[in-house]
């Protein structure tokens, strides 16, 4: 015996009744829990030591100290994109230059 042994369609019954019970009910157990559970304050966090649990991997770290330096985070968030967006401009600076020596890319062999 499967879930659909008696042929009834899921239109009505499923979608219109079992899963908005599903998705409210969700919905009251999580504010419940943070209504009668809240989570309490802890001590006040020093905004120029940043925990050991939340520091970024060691490859996203340069990235993480431009934005944590600058005090403009539209300017820090610029700056974030701006790396990926330069890495990926190299080859196609590089492109023009037809020789398939590396040595004879400056800016792909600086670079990497």
């Amino acid at each position: 015996m499967g879930h659909n042994y008696y042929r009834e369609p899921a239109w009505p019954n499923d979608f219109l009744y079992i899963f908005p019970v599903v998705i409210l009910g969700t919905i009251a157990c999580n504010v419940g829990l943070a209504v009668l559970e809240p989570s309490m304050i802890g001590e006040p966090v020093d905004p120029f030591a940043t925990p050991q649990e939340i520091l970024p991997e060691w490859y996203f770290f340069p990235v993480f100290q431009i934005l944590r330096t600058l005090p403009n985070k539209l300017l820090g968030v610029l700056l974030m994109v701006s790396v990926p967006t330069g890495l990926l401009t190299v080859p196609f600076l590089e492109n023009v230059n037809k020789f398939q020596n590396p040595f004879r890319r400056p800016v792909a062999t600086t670079v990497f």
